[in-house]
This record gives structure tokens, C-alpha cells and sequence, in this order.
């Protein structure tokens, strides 16, 4: 009985580790290069590491969810290379000032990686590879890289202690599932929701551009966090109007 439920998933483990350890080894020669090009310290490349594998050991527990799939895929794999740039920005922080091309870097990693959104879901579906693995991996990379640019536009003095919200409301809707479960119900799929996540991206990622500065930068974020606050607040209101149906399983 134990071979037959671990059978399917070991395929699965050979497949993700041949995507795996080439995209560590991309992004330990990015960070390299980043490093030596915008004179960073020796920790950069560490912490770009760090990152890099503390994000895809957050994400191993769920990768039983692309089964009945062995294959990982070039979905998975467009989105692999989205969370190693999300780990080179992700580098940056707590560096004592970033410096005008540090920051047009970042902005240039968020370029690649809107570019780079909405290819892997088309692979996906191409390639007959959706899975509910698939799904999450590219939520929770899109929403990482929020994160990441909303503590960069902090650090770099764009914006107050508030534009954080930009990166920590999914979390604390997540979070908050826990304590009201109606909140853990699948919402319908809705374009407005992708919509307004590159939005946000593409906003974060300008503000930190060296021409946008206070307090143009400021509002143009605000702006960005409200439509976001507006999005989560839609859900918000038909996850309540539903929480009397049936329940269904937890889709988030």
C-alpha cells in the first residue's frame, strides 16, 4: 500500500529536481553578476539563495497537487525562473541605500517578470499541464514579488510604512481564514483579480525607478494599494453573501 501512494509522486520529485537545480544555478550566476556589476557585498548572493530555497520549501508541501502529473513542466518552469528574480530583488533588502542602478534593476526585474506573466498559465494549458500545483505556484510567486517591492519602496524612502500593505494583505486575508473559515471558500475566477496584481507590480516597480520620487511616487502607490484594498474588499463581500451555501473545500 505504501509503494502504490508513494509510486506516482517519486517521477514527479525526478522531473521537479531536473528543473530545480538548473534554475539554482542561473540564479547563483545572476546574483554573481549583480553583484559584481552593482558592487554589492558577498551577502547579497547569499541572501538571494536563501530566499530562492526558503520560497520553494514553503511551496514542496503542495507539489503532491500536480499529481496525477510526473511531469513538471515548462509552466512550472517559466514560473521557477519568475521566483528567482523575485530572490535577486529580494536580495537587496536591508542594504544600507540603493543606489540609482540597484533600483533600476530591480525595476527591470519586475519588467521580465510581467513579461513572463500570464506565459506560464498559457504553457499550461497548451501543453494539457494544469494542476492545482501549477495554480498556486504562480499565485504565491506573483504575491511574493509584491511583497518584496513594497519592502524595497519602503526602504528606498518612495513611500511610508503603509505601502507594506501592498505586500502583507494576502497574507493576513490568508491568515485571517484561519480564524473565520467562510473566508477559505474558492472564489470565482475573475480577470479584475490578475488585472490588479500586475497592476500593483508594474506601480511598485515604477515607484522605484530613480526619476519618480515624493511626492509623485507616494500617490501613484496609494492609488495602487486602494484598488488593491477595493479588489480584496469585492471578495471579501461575495465570500460573506456565500458563507450560508454549502461549503466547499478550501481553494486558496
Amino acid at each position: 500500500m505504501t509503494d502504490t501512494a508513494e509510486s506516482p509522486l517519486q517521477p514527479l520529485l525526478v522531473s521537479t529536481l531536473r528543473s530545480l537545480i538548473p534554475a539554482l544555478l542561473l540564479v547563483t550566476g545572476l546574483a554573481l553578476l549583480a553583484a559584481g556589476t552593482l558592487r554589492l557585498p558577498n551577502g547579497y548572493i547569499v541572501q538571494c539563495l536563501a530566499v530562492f530555497a526558503g520560497l520553494l520549501l514553503a511551496l514542496s508541501p503542495f507539489l503532491p497537487q500536480h499529481l496525477p502529473l510526473v511531469i513538471f513542466g515548462a509552466a512550472n518552469q517559466v514560473t521557477l525562473s519568475r521566483a528567482g528574480m523575485a530572490a535577486l530583488a529580494a536580495g537587496l533588502i536591508g542594504q544600507p541605500e540603493m543606489t540609482p542602478a540597484q533600483s533600476w534593476f530591480v525595476a527591470a526585474l519586475a519588467g521580465f517578470v510581467l513579461a513572463l506573466d500570464g506565459i506560464d498559465g498559457w504553457l499550461a494549458r497548451r501543453n494539457g499541464l494544469q494542476s492545482s500545483f501549477g495554480a498556486r505556484f504562480d499565485m504565491e510567486v506573483d504575491a511574493f514579488f509584491i511583497l518584496i517591492l513594497a519592502v524595497l519602496v519602503f526602504q528606498s524612502g518612495k513611500a511610508g510604512a503603509w505601502v507594506l500593505l501592498s505586500g502583507f494583505l494576502r497574507y493576513g486575508f490568508v491568515a485571517l481564514g484561519y480564524a473565520l473559515p467562510w473566508l477559505n471558500r474558492p472564489l470565482p475566477p475573475r480577470k479584475r483579480r490578475q488585472t490588479v496584481c500586475v497592476l500593483q507590480t508594474a506601480v511598485l516597480a515604477l515607484c522605484l525607478a530613480p526619476p519618480l520620487i515624493p511626492p509623485w511616487a507616494t500617490v501613484l502607490a496609494a492609488a495602487a494599494l486602494g484598488l488593491l484594498m477595493l479588489s480584496f474588499a469585492v471578495d471579501v463581500r461575495w465570500l460573506w453573501r456565500a458563507r450560508r451555501s454549502t461549503p466547499r473545500e478550501n481553494a486558496r
